[in-house]
């Protein structure tokens, strides 16, 4: 599963790479359309979690929360990592 939560978090990250990307906007239908490939890519990641996944991670992703999503899976990502 934590293969899936990194996958997800760096599709996450790779998105507001693009919105925060200034050179891309001058290219509005290129800039859309990567924007569109990141959130399929989320979209399909999302749906490969297995279940039952944090009630507050699906809240996040079904409101399409991102940024409340990324902030949740790398506060458990250094927790998990820090048990170790």
């Amino acid at each position: 599963m934590e293969n899936v939560l990194v996958d997800l978090m760096q599709a996450l990250r790779e998105r507001l790479a693009v919105i925060r990307d200034e050179q891309s906007r001058h290219n509005e239908a290129k800039h859309i359309a990567r924007l569109r490939s990141v959130s399929e890519k989320i979209d399909r990641l999302q749906a490969t979690l297995p279940q039952p996944i944090d009630p507050r991670l699906a809240h996040y992703l079904q409101r399409k929360s991102y940024d409340k999503a990324l902030d949740l899976l790398e506060g458990q990502i250094t927790v998990n990592t820090a048990r170790r």
